[in-house]
């Protein structure tokens, strides 16, 4: 039996892709790194209780910051979680509703997820691109500004929960 990379078959699918294309970027910024292992989130708040429901999977820029899932309760399916988006310079925010999502929002290709700055798109990212449709059925997102203000409830409640531990901008 092979290792596998997560408890979460919807990364180790990813996983497979990254490691199938090699050392080629497929989204500006973004690289798996070791599931559950820090991601710096220990320089906002050293409280158990605030590292415990953090579950990082993903570098999110080449600058140090990452993504994490956040367990804010205690549902079985870890894909429907939120995506934290733990900043190098001090952004702490909600970023996707769940994996998937995130997933669509890799297809920008940008490491500030803003389309309107993509210069050229790396190298993997058509391949990410047939890989996403072929795998999920998904696409780019259509309508960036819907899909974010989608994220308002569940930033607020992250934020509500997160500044029991820490100061937030």
């Amino acid at each position: 039996m092979r290792d596998v990379y997560s408890p979460i078959p919807e990364l180790n699918l990813l996983k497979e892709f990254s490691d199938r294309i090699g050392r080629v970027w497929y989204s500006a910024g973004f690289e798996l790194c070791e599931y559950g292992v820090d991601a710096g989130l220990d320089t906002w708040s050293e409280d158990p209780e605030f590292l415990a429901p953090f579950i990082p999977f993903a570098k999110a820029t080449r600058s140090g910051s990452h993504y994490a899932l956040w367990r804010c309760d205690d549902r079985a399916d870890l894909t429907t979680l939120p995506v934290v988006f733990v900043g190098d310079d001090g952004d702490l925010d909600i970023v996707a509703r769940n994996l998937l999502e995130l997933f669509q929002l890799l297809t920008i290709d940008d490491e500030t997820l803003n389309p309107d700055f993509v210069e050229q798109h790396t190298e993997g990212h058509e391949e990410y691109l047939t890989w996403l449709d072929e795998t999920f059925g998904l696409r780019p997102p259509e309508d960036l500004d819907a899909l974010r203000a989608g994220l308002k409830e569940h930033d607020e409640r992250f934020k509500t929960w997160a500044t029991r531990f820490v100061e937030l901008d």
